[in-house]
């Protein structure tokens, strides 16, 4: 059985969290979580800066397939929006170019994948990463939503897996 290696990125311009998982037939399988941090007091070029080499040295550390990153959404704040975008373009500029296949998910996608509803509480994200993937404790806010974007690649977005979802439908982010 062949093992796919995924990076997931959950992007931030303060706090960018990434989690790689192996994916081996149906089971998946923890490797590293944690997250990369820029310097607030930095320029936003050094900011973008340690979010590349940062990425580039988890992508050189760990030689992951494929990679997940998560979409972004607007907020209330354009100014937020834009310097979120900005680091999101970071995050994937450094994945294609270490020649990685790049899936997007949205934030509903990757809750509905982990806990089965698109609404979760982050807690909830966290609780069920952890037991999904066995760790010993709870992954801090960014490194857990890096590894749910992972799992969500590793079940094709399809909620809990194409056997977990087979015979449901889903309604308002819920499986009925």
């Amino acid at each position: 059985m062949s093992t796919v290696r995924i990076l997931g990125i959950d992007p931030g311009l303060r706090i960018t969290g990434f989690g790689v998982i192996d994916k081996v037939g149906q089971k998946l399988a923890y490797v590293t979580s944690g997250c990369i941090k820029s310097n607030d007091k930095d320029s936003l070029p050094e900011r973008i800066k340690t979010l590349l080499d940062g990425i580039g040295e988890v992508i050189s550390l760990h030689h992951p397939l494929e990679a997940a990153v998560e979409k972004v959404f607007v907020n209330v704040n354009p100014q937020s929006t834009l310097l979120l975008g900005q680091a999101r373009g970071a995050a994937i500029s450094a994945l294609v170019g270490a020649d990685l296949p790049v899936a997007e998910y949205t934030a509903l996608q990757v809750k509905q994948a982990v806990v089965g509803h698109g609404k979760a509480a982050k807690e909830q994200v966290q609780q069920m990463v952890m037991r999904l993937l066995q760790l010993p404790g709870v992954p801090s806010a960014d490194a857990a939503d890096a590894l749910a974007c992972a799992i969500c690649h590793a079940h094709g977005g399809q909620g809990l897996g194409n056997i977990a979802t087979r015979g449901f439908r889903v309604r308002k982010g819920r499986l009925i």
